[in-house]
């Protein structure tokens, strides 16, 4: 039964590791082209002693590649679950060639079991082979970025590719299953796994250990390293508050020391009419003007050092999910006509 599932899957397997080839080359003289520029960097900055700066523009060099390659790997899961689990078994039926091996000494059970196993081990082997060559290559800019959080990031590097991958190889078999008919299971898996994958990052992962919760005073120092000055609905709100090196769940608006919202109208008094001070930082006098209304923001993050837990979280839910597809996927097969 192996050597069937395997000659069956030859040909998917064979493109899989030949595309995996092409980027695991790629991954490697990025690699080696982001390490040969750290050394640059660092010879650099012993000669000026300005390594901080050295450091953030080596990281600013190559944030956007590594970037997109997260993307495409994300993507990966994606392209398994259309082109190896979908036809799985939609093809067979499609075909009537399951006619033939359900008539054989084997279970349908132990049939699809086999060939689920099949191409899930090469799924989770292609899914971990491209996280740990990204990991590897992108390490020295994640080590200055500390970005490791980020929504792409996250998902493209350590364990969590490997659920995805499970799960996109079983979810497409399952949904093969049971419409029957190879392309329309592809195109459903292709848009399965896309909504899994952003409601992961969006709506679950957030929630899967509870948040810490800071409160941050709004100096004029704080205001000026904000992105932007705005609303929320009513609300006066900055833009682009972050704590170096943490997760940031979410942002309150601006408080007063009471704990309430401050007054728009306030807000709008220093944005636009705020007293001549003479500051020059970011937001000038409004900066100034608002820092003297003695404010904070109420911020909730996960800090960095959870990054193996999360990982591991969210991986044994994908984990569960794949169990329950294939848990599916092994009634529906005994249900289904010849």
């Amino acid at each position: 039964m192996l050597w069937v599932s395997w000659r069956l899957f030859r040909a998917q397997a064979i493109a899989g590791v030949l595309v995996l080839g092409a980027l695991a080359a790629y991954l490697v003289i990025t690699g080696l082209d982001i390490r040969a520029a750290r050394d640059g960097y660092s010879a650099q900055c012993r000669a000026t002693g300005d390594c901080a700066a050295a450091m953030v523009r080596l990281a600013g060099d190559y944030r956007t590649r590594l970037l997109l390659l997260a993307g495409v790997l994300g993507l990966v899961p994606v392209l398994i679950g259309m082109f190896w689990g979908a036809p799985l078994i939609a093809r067979e039926l499609e075909a009537g060639t399951h006619r033939l091996a359900w008539n054989q000494s084997v279970t349908r059970r132990r049939w699809l079991a086999v060939r689920l196993g099949t191409v899930i081990l090469a799924a989770v082997l292609v899914a971990a082979a491209a996280s740990a060559l990204l990991s590897w290559a992108a390490s020295p800019v994640d080590a200055i970025a500390g970005d490791r959080f980020g929504t792409v990031n996250f998902g493209a590097r350590a364990l969590s590719p490997i659920g995805q991958a499970a799960f996109a190889t079983v979810l497409g078999a399952a949904t093969g299953l049971l419409l029957r008919r190879t392309l329309p299971a592809m195109a459903a898996t292709g848009l399965l796994v896309l909504v899994v994958l952003f409601a992961m990052p969006n709506a679950i992962r957030p929630h899967l250990m509870p948040a810490r919760h800071e409160t941050l005073p709004m100096t004029v120092e704080a205001i000026d390293a904000a992105h932007g000055l705005g609303t929320l609905g009513s609300a006066p709100v900055l833009k682009g508050i972050e704590l170096p090196g943490v997760w940031v769940t979410s942002v309150s608006e601006l408080r007063t020391a009471d704990g309430r919202s401050l007054d728009p109208k306030v807000f709008d008094d220093c944005l636009m009419r705020a007293p001549k001070t003479g500051a020059t930082g970011t937001f000038g006098d409004a900066s100034v003007c608002l820092a003297a209304r003695d404010l904070h923001l109420d911020v909730a993050y996960q800090p960095n050092g959870r990054f193996w837990t999360f990982q591991c979280l969210e991986t044994a839910l994908y984990l569960l999910l794949t169990a329950l597809a294939g848990a599916l996927s092994l009634w529906r097969v005994r249900h289904t006509s010849r």
